[in-house]
């Protein structure tokens, strides 16, 4: 495919995506980790005008001043932003602005692409493309959780159940001791965090063949897996404390039965299929529950290739940390990964919202431990 074809395509499926929400959906923002959709539209096109579009094509006319403030998410080089709890305050540029937007970025960027590009810019377009499917799968995460919170439960679009997902029984994939080979190797694209590849000695461990499942789960709550201590980090126990949690996220009790919200509106929880939502440190406690534990991002990675790893991003016992000769780049793209190595556990895989051909087994995504929002599960270790 060509790099004309990719960008069309990535920008398009962004849109698809928000082709279900009313204009309401767009501008709401419950909490702090979740961006509003609108946002997201913005921000993604941003990138493409800040980073590309402003150096790289002569006379290229800026959409509106005002956006770099508006759009910027967290990069300090290029400038001051709208703080992040503030994005659900901007009901102005309006959506139809913000399509305006688009499609004014999308003509520029089409006319860049017809021109002879260099390979310092061709990777940076790359680059771009890859931070759009980012947000595609946070879009998908946070619209779930806006439309998840309505106190109507009202369903995104009539998606259908996908079958594969449904698991019977794990079995146990025993790994020997060794030295293994870590981070990305090839010629395509990956995310600095990916690299530099190195050695690491791993003792004999084995690890499920199956993610954990609602059923098992839900073991763990009627044992009162919530209130005994032992199983609890420390920090863990206070967060479930402070938020008086006894479930997964999107998970309601109702005459005696358990529902969950999903995108189809408010369902029965399938028994059936790879538990969701849930925390580092649910994932860490339900781990202790079965005498067993996470396993690192190394054992993970060692393993990947025995096992199916497209259903849900997957909770490991392994901080976020930088490789042996990690190094950021020069300029804003040096932001990208780099400043959020601190207080965050890695998550490895995928999910059903990761858009097609994003990730790979080197994928290292990352969130603070208390997060649940995103398609967050777990795969035991021993």
């Amino acid at each position: 495919m060509s790099l004309n074809d990719k960008y069309s395509e990535v920008r398009l499926r962004t849109e698809q995506i928000c082709q279900p929400l009313k204009t309401e959906d767009y501008v709401v923002q419950p909490v702090v980790d979740v961006s509003p959709p609108k946002w997201h539209l913005g921000h993604t096109t941003w990138f493409f005008e800040t980073m590309i579009l402003k150096t790289f094509l002569p006379g290229y006319t800026e959409f509106d001043s005002h956006y770099n403030f508006v759009f910027n998410s967290y990069y300090e080089t290029l400038g001051a932003r709208v703080i992040r709890t503030d994005r659900g305050n901007l009901s102005r540029p309006s959506v139809e602005d913000i399509y305006a937007y688009r499609k004014h970025v999308d003509k520029a960027m089409n006319e860049l692409l017809g021109n002879d590009l260099s390979t310092d810019l061709k990777d940076l377009l790359i680059l771009g493309l890859n931070h759009e499917e980012q947000h595609q799968e946070l879009l998908m995460t946070d619209i779930k959780y806006i439309l998840g919170h309505n106190p109507l439960f009202p369903a995104y679009m009539a998606v259908p159940i996908d079958k594969a997902l449904q698991k019977g029984p794990s079995d146990w994939i025993n790994i020997p001791e060794g030295i293994y080979e870590i981070g990305y190797d090839g010629t395509e694209f990956c995310f600095d965090n990916e690299l530099g590849r190195h050695k690491v000695y791993l003792n004999a461990y084995s690890i499920a063949s199956e993610l954990a499942t609602n059923r098992e789960y839900l073991d763990f709550i009627n044992d009162g897996g919530y209130a005994n201590h032992t199983y609890w980090h420390a920090e863990g126990l206070d967060w479930v404390k402070k938020n008086n949690c006894s479930a997964p996220m999107y998970w309601y009790l109702i005459n005696d039965e358990w529902h969950n919200y999903t995108l189809n509106g408010l369902q029965k929880v399938d028994l059936y299929t790879p538990l969701c939502h849930i925390n580092f440190y649910e994932a860490s406690a339900f781990a202790a529950w079965k005498a067993m534990r996470l396993p690192t991002e190394f054992e993970w990675e060692a393993a990947s290739g025995l096992f199916n790893w497209e259903q849900r991003w997957e909770w490991t016992n392994s901080a976020y940390l930088p490789y042996p000769g990690f190094a950021k780049a020069a300029g804003a793209v040096g932001e990208y990964n780099g400043k959020f190595m601190v207080n965050q556990m890695v998550l490895r895989g995928a999910s059903e919202v990761t858009p097609p051909n994003h990730s790979r087994n080197t994928y290292r995504n990352f969130f603070h431990p208390y997060l649940r929002w995103q398609y967050t599960g777990l795969r035991l270790a021993k």
